[in-house]
């Protein structure tokens, strides 16, 4: 790997190591001439910072052409591309230290459980068919980022005849209540009457006995989504 190394990174690294081990060893295990590393100063003085300046100006533009989202790999193969000889190690040190940093928000990954999801019965089996309003309600929550609060949580119920969000609760804590509010939502504007479906997943927010209290308060059924089947998904 010798070869892809320039020469002005290696004065660069035994400069930035000079504190820490003795530049002849360095320079000897290196394979750098000591005249070489020592003539870069006198002939080109602090060369090698104004080779990493002129390096770091053209990272910046390219991070803020990609908006703020590339990290140090998409930014080194960009400068490879446009003819510039550096290596990875190096743009991730300048990037680091210059705090220059990919901004793409992380994927939302729920915490896994340990316990074991409990099957329950699916009623709706896949019948998203209706002739009128307040047949079947279908219920789930959607997770949001936000920059000022992180991940935040909405609970929604959709009726399946008219496809529309009736009830729901914004929060930024995912609890048993913002489930509970959000049906509340729904029975204050659709007014429905008894044996309306109500289809969830099997999470522990529908699973739990306070929502299936408030469900068999309104003479609803409940009706859950078969455990790993994407197709049942409220």
């Amino acid at each position: 790997m010798r070869e892809k190394i320039d020469e002005q990174e290696l004065i660069d690294y035994i400069e930035s190591e000079s504190e820490h081990h003795p530049i002849q060893v360095m320079c000897r295990v290196l394979k750098m001439p000591r005249s070489t590393y020592y003539d870069s100063f006198h002939k080109k003085p602090n060369s090698y910072h104004v080779a990493n300046e002129e390096l770091l100006e053209k990272i910046r533009a390219i991070h803020q052409e990609s908006k703020g989202r590339y990290g140090a790999p998409k930014v080194h193969r960009k400068l490879l591309k446009e003819g510039y000889s550096c290596s990875l190690k190096r743009v991730l040190r300048l990037m680091k230290e210059a705090g220059i940093q990919s901004n793409i928000t992380k994927k939302y990954r729920p915490t896994s459980s340990q316990s074991r999801v409990e099957e329950r019965e699916n009623v709706l089996d896949q019948d998203f068919t209706t002739t009128s309003i307040n047949e079947k309600w279908v219920a789930d929550i959607t997770y949001i980022h936000t920059l000022h609060h992180g991940w935040c949580y909405l609970a929604s119920v959709l009726d399946l005849h008219t496809k529309k969000l009736d009830g729901y609760r914004f929060s930024r804590t995912m609890t048993n209540e913002l489930v509970l509010e959000a049906l509340e939502n729904d029975v204050n504007v659709q007014k429905s009457g008894p044996g309306l479906i109500v289809h969830t997943d099997l999470g522990t927010q529908y699973t739990s006995e306070a929502f299936q209290e408030r469900l068999k308060k309104y003479e609803m059924i409940p009706s859950f989504s078969r455990k790993g089947c994407p197709y049942d998904n409220a």
